[in-house]
């Protein structure tokens, strides 16, 4: 029995360590992504951001954040605050069995815990390019990191109020993604668009991206790492049901990313006159967000039915930030917030476990702690430091001004 204990622990422990490395890599996918989304000029501080704020979310998650988010009574609204992330299990508790033994490691947990975080925080890095102060960023990405996300993530995963009221999210549509758009709403709110977005007389002026095919590698990127952060999020696979439930996790997290694809790039055909790359791309990450709240549930072609309807949304919420003045070079806040939010509310049409009323509280609950918390933290930063770089700096690009170099130098013209 116990040696049967022992292998069932490793594995899962195993399982969830790969999933989370998966999850890791999708910093590389944000990375591309953004960094041939934004400008030439803006490319090398783009990247900075994502590699710092990485580890600023790795660092801060461990010191403080873990400790909020999972170290507090059940029910509770007010998180425990402390430090670090705890004991490793023992031996004897790992082998004594019984429903309370836990079958994989604790820092298996906190590592697969630590790369969600970062996700949220990249959701935020796309949606204030290309006009926002880098250090000004970095602050923010300390006090989400470590205060905003943990506080939601305890009401949800945590045990707290909303875990209390039914809301149900399997692996993060409304936790990690609209969380991390309302913070990057906020931040859009406060910065505004960038010089020559919009024209004085209501005009649109499309500003694009630097690097298409860095942008597709970006999204297949992250399409490969949503495998580990839906799959990871079933816990364990040392048993049948739960290796059968990881399988169709993983079939439907696919189904729903080629579902959004191809309804995006039918929908901007037939409205745009032309199969626009980039809209296909939001498409596929619209679809993984869609069925991320719930991968389990559907069977394949509802699936891919969820993703389409994320596909769609994602096309129209674009076009409608834009029509509102709400600069986000990357689409950022439409495909994590907007169809972050039909996720969450497509739960209870294939799960008969989950409500809908129940599901609105947790998206009003998450999305308005984020968003309110968020906008304090920018107000406050904008007072102090600044947020927004100089005119003649956004001119010239933020490479030069925050990190002192150019991603493509060659392609400078000389003096």
């Amino acid at each position: 029995m116990n040696e049967l204990a022992d292998l069932s622990y490793a594995l899962d422990t195993f399982y969830f360590l790969i999933c989370g490395v998966l999850v890791m890599w999708m910093a590389a996918g944000f990375s591309m992504l953004e960094a041939g989304l934004v400008r030439s000029k803006n490319t090398a501080e783009i990247l900075t951001k994502n590699i710092a704020l990485f580890a600023i979310a790795c660092t801060m998650y461990l010191l403080v954040g873990y400790y909020i988010m999972y170290s507090s009574s059940a029910g509770g609204f007010l998180p425990n605050l402390g430090f670090l992330i705890g004991a490793e299990n023992s031996v004897d508790a790992v082998t004594a069995g019984g429903d309370d033994a836990p079958y994989y490691s604790m820092r298996s947990d906190f590592f697969f815990q630590v790369v969600f975080v970062a996700t949220a925080m990249s959701i935020v890095s796309g949606a204030v390019a290309e006009r926002m102060k880098l250090w000004a960023f970095l602050a923010f990405a300390v006090v989400m990191t470590a205060f905003i996300y943990p506080v939601s993530g305890y009401w949800t995963w945590g045990g707290g109020w909303l875990s209390e009221v039914g809301y149900s999210d399997y692996a993060g549509s409304g936790i990690v993604h609209m969380a991390g758009a309302a913070a990057a709403l906020a931040g859009v709110l406060v910065l505004g668009p960038r010089k020559g977005k919009y024209g004085k007389d209501g005009s649109i002026h499309a500003i694009p991206g630097a690097n298409m095919p860095l942008a597709t590698l970006g999204t297949f990127i992250l399409w490969m790492g949503w495998f580990g952060f839906n799959g990871g999020s079933e816990l364990k696979m040392s048993d049948i049901s739960s290796a059968n439930n990881v399988a169709q996790v993983f079939v439907n997290t696919n189904a729903a990313a080629a579902g959004g694809v191809l309804a995006a790039l039918i929908l901007a055909k037939l409205w745009f006159r032309k199969a626009d790359l980039t809209m296909a791309l939001n498409g596929a990450l619209a679809g993984l967000v869609a069925i991320t709240a719930d991968p389990l549930s559907p069977s394949a072609l509802g699936a891919a039915v969820i993703g389409a309807v994320g596909g769609l949304i994602v096309v129209f919420a674009i076009i409608t930030l834009d029509k509102l003045k709400l600069d986000d070079p990357v689409g950022a806040i439409s495909v994590h917030g907007v169809v972050g939010i039909w996720g969450v509310l497509a739960v209870p049409l294939t799960n008969s476990d989950a409500s809908f009323g129940a599901q609105l509280i947790g998206i009003v609950g998450i999305f308005g702690w984020v968003f309110v918390a968020s906008l304090v933290v920018w107000l406050v930063l904008k007072a102090i430091m600044g947020i927004r770089v100089s005119e003649e700096e956004e001119y010239e690009g933020v490479d030069i001004a925050e990190c002192g170099l150019e991603a493509y130098p060659e392609f400078s013209v000389k003096k």
